[in-house]
């Protein structure tokens, strides 16, 4: 389902995931970091890669990434372990100007808030040609490595950019990643893709749901859209 977007003129912030978010899932970056992840476990533990993959996702839904429980319960460098799950191949990531177009006409700041590091969002970034479209990248060393959807690493992404949550609207791919961003007063929207449909059903904290970002943005400009 799509659903196309209301009265956005309150609106002076946009608010960007990165990851199967500003490009589709099918590009396959974010299953490169996950098999490295993978591996980055079972080499520092000794583990064979079954283990290690069990040990992941353990941590990915508990502490909301695998970085995180790794730094509690193993204390790693978080930044070695970032620099090696993101040494992937961008080759999947093809320019898209129509995006780029579309993000460069929206009225007010545009923001990235990412549980990825700052490198990997600028070589996303790069690959997309979406260098030059936003202000700010927020990433997880810029929250003090707590990840979306802790609660404090929103807090601290308003805090930081002076975000009137109420003025600002998010974009994500997760679910569970846009409940608090609607707690503190944003308008949300779910990107859905392939991926994704298998998890959590949407609730009222989403607000809008669409499967195409550009044409949904177009359609907050008032730009027409035609299938």
């Amino acid at each position: 389902m799509t659903v196309k977007p209301g009265d956005l003129s309150h609106i002076n912030t946009w608010v960007f995931d990165l990851d199967n978010t500003l490009y589709p899932a099918s590009a396959g970056l974010f299953l490169q970091v996950d098999v490295r992840m993978k591996t980055f476990i079972s080499e520092l533990l000794s583990i064979d890669l079954v283990e290690a993959f069990k040990l992941q996702k353990i941590y990915y839904h508990e502490y909301g990434t695998t970085l995180r429980g790794l730094m509690i319960d193993h204390t790693i460098d978080p930044d070695a372990f970032l620099d090696y799950v993101h040494d992937i191949d961008h080759a999947g990531l093809d320019p898209d100007p129509d995006l780029e177009t579309t993000i460069q006409a929206l009225p007010g700041r545009k923001l990235i808030h990412t549980n990825g590091s700052k490198q990997h969002a600028e070589n996303v970034l790069n690959a997309l040609g979406l260098n030059n479209c936003f202000e700010a990248i927020f990433d997880i060393k810029a929250g003090s490595y707590v990840p979306k959807p802790d609660p404090n690493s929103y807090e601290r992404f308003l805090s930081i950019h002076a975000v009137d949550p109420s003025a600002a609207i998010m974009f994500e791919d997760s679910v569970k990643n846009l409940k608090p961003a609607a707690d503190l007063g944003m308008v949300t929207v779910l990107v859905r893709h392939d991926s994704n449909e298998a998890s959590a059903e949407p609730d009222k904290h989403c607000h809008y749901i669409t499967r195409d970002l550009t044409r949904w943005l177009k359609g907050g400009l008032g730009i027409s859209n035609h299938a």
